[in-house]
């Protein structure tokens, strides 16, 4: 199950966000049931004042990787900012690249993500940026230096999976950087699907933070990821249009 991305190793595929939760001690519980050893934090809405509210003091640095992101960001300035105070405060030049396009939908402004990509990049950033299903989009952000690209299986917290497998196999085919679907996970088959399409990686908050028991969903979803990975590596049999018998039919007597 180890994942690759740029100089940093992973023994999970799954990544974690630590948002949304409603106590401190659920997060914890729930990003050990993930398995995942990498968390992601927003840093903007880290409180850096006010140690019992910081969810950094909550956070096992020995145990997680932080993949610090740049949630809240509207422009590629903003962003580049933030990834700045990231590797400050958290000690690590690993950062996802999230510019935001729209406040209704959450949807990435893909022109602002490449262009803060090409900087961050340029900075010795080992840049994971956020984007649409779009394939030329995702070749251009790995041309750019992406270590890793985060194509959207749907809106942000929206929990529909992923609309659109063909394009996600489409950026799964080009690329030769690893592919983490990050968005719109709601439940644990929808994390089996992202993996048996052949993607690198998972990233999810929403769906665990916000269940009605996130430990006992972290867990569901950590397995979901292991069955998943699997399955895309047994490799499926093809789909047919009509039916194939499962026994032999030769030497049956007539």
């Amino acid at each position: 199950m180890v994942l690759k991305i740029g100089k940093y190793t992973l023994k999970s595929r799954m990544i974690v966000g630590t948002g949304k939760y409603e106590t401190f001690d659920i997060m914890q519980k729930a990003l050990e049931a993930s398995g995942s050893d990498c968390i992601t934090v927003a840093i903007r809405r880290v409180n850096l004042s006010e140690p019992d509210k910081n969810m950094l003091n909550f956070i096992d640095r020995n145990m997680y990787i932080l993949l610090p992101n740049t949630a809240g960001c509207f422009t590629a300035e903003e962003a580049i900012r933030t990834a700045r105070l990231a590797r400050e405060a958290c000690s690590t030049d690993m950062i996802k690249v999230e510019v935001i396009g729209d406040k209704k939908t959450l949807l990435p402004d893909v022109e602002e993500t490449l262009r803060a990509t090409k900087v961050l990049v340029d900075e010795g950033f080992t840049v994971l940026p956020y984007t649409n299903d779009d394939v030329v989009m995702a070749a251009k952000l790995e041309k750019a230096g992406a270590a890793a690209v985060m194509p959207l299986g749907s809106q942000i917290g929206s929990g529909q999976g992923i609309i659109n497998s063909t394009n996600i196999s489409l950026i799964l085919e080009q690329a030769n950087v690893p592919i983490i679907v990050d968005a719109g996970v709601g439940t644990a088959s929808d994390v089996s699907v992202a993996f048996e399409l052949g993607a690198d990686g998972v990233l999810l908050n929403s769906a665990i933070a916000l269940a009605k028991d996130p430990v006992k969903m972290a867990n569901a979803m950590r397995l979901a990821a292991e069955s998943g990975r699997l399955a895309f590596e047994a490799g499926r049999i093809p789909k047919k249009l009509y039916a194939t018998a499962s026994s032999p039919t030769e030497g049956i007597s007539k």
